[in-house]
């Protein structure tokens, strides 16, 4: 948090709910975190997204890391795909080897499948 890159452009609070984003963290996740409402960390993402001119969360969560770790926007493909490499090496080791894991694992439903006894 705090990152010197990130807040040239993004106020304090705006640093934090992105940051928060960036690693994969729900509004609501953020806002009971923070102690704020939901409403909240929507109007905020809302102003940064104006200030950096995107629309998305993956293009935020895009922007933080790269400015945060000085990645460069204007790289070449081939320096693009070995990043990309890089990180996807990294993130795998330290799912590997660490117990707290850096991305949340949602289980799906449960189907319930209900049988229907036929009077005879």
């Amino acid at each position: 948090m705090g990152h010197h890159r990130t807040s040239a452009i993004l106020t304090t609070r705006e640093s934090q709910v992105a940051e928060r984003i960036a690693w994969g963290a729900s509004q609501k996740e953020v806002a009971d975190d923070l102690g704020i409402s939901r409403y909240t960390v929507d109007n905020i993402l809302r102003k940064a997204y104006d200030k950096l001119h995107i629309s998305k969360i993956n293009e935020l969560s895009a922007w933080w890391f790269c400015t945060t770790f000085g990645i460069s926007f204007e790289l070449s493909p081939l320096k693009r795909t070995i990043g990309a490499l890089f990180l996807a090496c990294l993130f795998i080791c330290g799912e590997m080897m660490n117990e707290h894991h850096f991305c949340r694992y949602r289980t799906g439903r449960v189907r319930i499948e209900r049988t229907i006894k036929i009077k005879d």
